[in-house]
């Protein structure tokens, strides 16, 4: 399944999303991709300041990758629906 995200919200909410598919606490996420859970909490959450790093770990982590396109017409608020 594709997932648009724009925001940092959106990416957040499809970590979550994806990690709740794998039944992953964010604990275990987080000793998968080496980091605190704390941190993967705050990247659920859509802090702005959550390193490119740690999203790549964790994108790592649960088997997904990154892809980089031009821009969809889709509206933001059409996006968010999908959330």
């Amino acid at each position: 399944m594709d997932t648009i995200v724009r925001t940092t919200q959106q990416a957040g909410a499809a970590v979550r999303r994806y990690r709740r598919l794998l039944r992953l606490t964010q604990n275990a996420l987080g000793q998968k991709a080496h980091a605190r859970q704390a941190t993967i909490s705050k990247l659920e959450a859509g802090e702005p300041a959550t390193q490119l790093r740690i999203l790549m770990d964790v994108l790592v982590a649960l088997d997904l990758e990154l892809v980089v396109q031009p821009r969809s017409k889709a509206s933001v608020s059409e996006i968010e629906d999908n959330f």
